[in-house]
């Protein structure tokens, strides 16, 4: 309610700390709507904005600058080295050609006799010909299986006494599911379909049926299971190939599971990734787990000593504390940071057209960084040390003093001060990639590891018990770590289904690990 000139003192100080305070008031509630403006254009943005991150501008290498703060940029960008590009010949353009490995066959077109006869009436040779290719495609052909013994009998001991070796049949073979009709062929197919391809086990029950065969999803969600209990070991030796590397990137997913004890079917559970081993020859592992805790990433790490990679979540904190272990932070979430202020900008009307601001000059930080990686492509760890030590190092250092010196000028609850403060809390993780060329500047490696999931869960939503999803992260294992080996997953999953009904010691299971089988099978 307005004040009354008879409630207003008549004192002149007492009248200014009214107006003082009411002045303070309003400041309060203006930054508190600019605040709630910027969160709702966020989340605009985030609805139905583009989901690149990618900025778009129509003059890169002198975008305006308008304030002191942005002159850092301009400084650093006119002592940008100038690149001669070398004189290169352009590929014709056009189709890439068929795989050579591919079957061909050979459909001749030719010329009727009497074609071939000349005007001048002479016999026409052949010159050469014209070849064409076009791809085919031969729907999957579906056997059946006929495992058939033969038994053999002494007829001259037919009739005698015997202690029952007279018949004898050869053993059933060793099989991934001995009791089921499922051949291993079958088994790798659906696996290869849920869990590479994102088909559901219901879109696949149907596929199924249009053959003319009727298989039930319980089946072959009972198939999934059992085998996965079979891969069981090959996961453990994964686990421990990827505690043994310089370098473990760790990240999770919300997941949805059903018929969990003593929880409803709506909590939450999570889908852990774990990437690490030799840079040379990655290995992944999904595990399923009920919660987010911090001591999941702590139970698997064991005595692990080295380099982690993750997120700025605070369950990974306390890895930082344990002795031997590095935490290194992630820019692509503080790149992120600042993607969501100037998409955000993108909605207001009154900010359109202003092409620069802070959230860019930031973002062009972090892009120089980014550039002085496309240089390091080729060279050895210790040349991309160096190279991050002489130019990297200087980018880090002039971003720091121009982040220290904007957060005292950005109100920290709207979204520049969050993405400033996130890079400035997080500072310490962000630079260590600098120091160790086997180091990247990003956890980008177990994003993309975990994305097959995430795709995966926009078709079958949940998993029905905890035992799908346990049997989920195996597979979801193998053929995350075989495609990361360069394996082409149907026909390595085929090969060890075939072969570890066979396995029995700790050797024969390590020969079919993803690095280690003979690829000359493949």
């Amino acid at each position: 309610m307005n004040a009354t000139s008879q409630e207003l003192p008549d004192n002149i100080d007492e009248l200014k700390e009214i107006i003082i305070s009411k002045a303070k008031a309003l400041d309060f509630f203006q930054l508190r709507i600019q605040s709630l403006e910027e969160k709702n254009r966020h989340l605009r943005s985030q609805l139905f904005g583009r989901k690149s991150e990618k900025i778009i501008e129509k003059d890169e290498q002198q975008p305006p600058l308008f304030d002191e703060a942005e002159e850092i940029v301009e400084q650093a960008l006119s002592r940008e080295e100038k690149i001669a590009i070398p004189s290169h010949t352009r590929k014709k353009t056009g189709r890439k050609p068929l795989p050579k490995e591919l079957p061909r066959v050979n459909v001749i077109h030719d010329l009727t006799d009497d074609e071939k006869i000349c005007d001048c009436g002479c016999q026409m040779d052949k010159i050469g010909e014209d070849v064409s290719e076009k791809l085919d495609i031969i729907p999957a052909k579906v056997q059946v299986i006929r495992n058939i013994r033969p038994k053999y009998a002494c007829k001259k001991c037919e009739g005698v006494e015997s202690d029952g070796k007279t018949v004898k049949i050869a053993p059933v073979p060793a099989q991934i599911l001995p009791k089921a009709i499922a051949s291993e062929g079958l088994l790798a197919h659906i696996v290869i379909s849920k869990f590479a391809d994102a088909l559901p086990l219901y879109r696949q029950e149907k596929m199924i049926s249009r053959i003319g065969v009727d298989i039930s999803r319980a089946t072959m969600a009972n198939w999934l299971i059992q085998g996965a209990s079979k891969c069981r070991p090959l996961i453990e030796l994964l686990e421990r190939q990827i505690r043994s590397g310089p370098l473990i990137n760790i990240d999770e997913t919300p997941v949805q599971v059903l018929n969990e004890p003593g929880r409803r079917n709506t909590s939450k559970s999570y889908m852990w990734i774990f990437r690490g081993g030799s840079p040379d020859s990655p290995v992944l592992t999904y595990q399923y787990h009920p919660s987010r805790s911090g001591q999941i990433p702590k139970d698997f790490l064991g005595n692990y000593n080295g380099f982690i990679q993750t997120d700025a979540y605070s369950g990974y904190d306390a890895l930082g504390r344990k002795p031997g272990i590095i935490l290194v932070g992630c820019w692509a979430h503080a790149r992120r940071n600042f993607i969501d202020v100037v998409n955000a900008r993108k909605n207001n009307k009154a900010s359109k057209k202003q092409k620069t601001g802070s959230a860019e000059v930031a973002i062009n930080y972090i892009r120089k960084l980014y550039a002085i990686e496309k240089e390091a492509q080729n060279l050895s760890y210790e040349e991309i040390a160096g190279l991050r030590q002489e130019k990297s190092k200087p980018v880090l250092d002039e971003f720091k003093k121009w982040l220290d010196k904007r957060v005292s000028q950005t109100p920290p609850k709207g979204l520049l001060g969050k993405a400033i403060n996130y890079a400035l809390n997080q500072w310490k993780r962000l630079i260590v990639y600098i120091k160790d060329g086997r180091l990247k500047p990003d956890n980008n490696l177990a994003e993309n590891a975990i994305r097959p999931f995430v795709v995966g869960r926009k078709n079958w939503l949940f998993s029905g018990h905890p035992r799908g999803a346990e049997a989920g992260s195996i597979f979801y294992s193998l053929i995350e770590t075989s495609k990361a080996n360069g394996l082409e997953p149907y026909s390595y999953l085929r090969y060890i289904f075939d072969r570890l009904p066979l396995a029995e010691t700790t050797s024969d299971y390590k020969n079919l690990l993803p690095q280690n089988v003979d690829r000359k099978v493949f």
